[in-house]
């Protein structure tokens, strides 16, 4: 799978860790950004993940700050990106699962790196549901972002 990731400062430190397991795990990895602990705006950050899952170039994304929720706002700003902040195990598959969520966000200051690699174990091995129910709720999704 093709994943991009990114980071603010806040997220940088974590984000080292996570990209290794994600390439040992035998995905393909896009960091683009922050390179650095300088501060960075997430709204950026964001547009440069969301950019590449929209447009095709990653399948799902990655995006790792302070707590997540700032970058989770800037990144459902984008049409066709459904993204949730993920803390817990069940939360990681199931936004997949049932809600085709392609991107997670994740807070560096809220998990710590065992439990954020075992969320991204989660997440990247979800399969988004065929059961009816969750086909129509997210198709429902997909008329909201036509009508924006």
């Amino acid at each position: 799978m093709r994943i991009v990731i990114g980071s603010d400062h806040a997220g940088f430190p974590l984000k080292a860790t996570v990209v290794a397991h994600i390439r040992k795990l035998g995905h393909e990895v896009e960091d683009v950004g922050s390179h650095d602990d300088q501060p960075v705006d997430f709204p950026d950050i964001a547009q440069l993940v969301t950019g590449a899952v929209a447009d095709g170039r990653a399948e799902r994304g990655l995006l790792v700050c302070g707590t997540g929720v700032g970058a989770s706002i800037a990144a459902n700003k984008v049409k066709g990106i459904r993204a949730a902040v993920c803390h817990d195990i069940h939360s990681a598959h199931q936004c997949v699962e049932h809600d085709d969520v392609n991107v997670m966000c994740i807070g560096a200051q809220i998990v710590g790196p065992w439990l954020a690699l075992d969320l991204i174990d989660s997440y990247l091995t979800a399969k988004f549901s065929t059961d009816e129910d969750f086909r129509r709720r997210v198709e429902k999704l997909h008329k909201m972002d036509a009508d924006r």
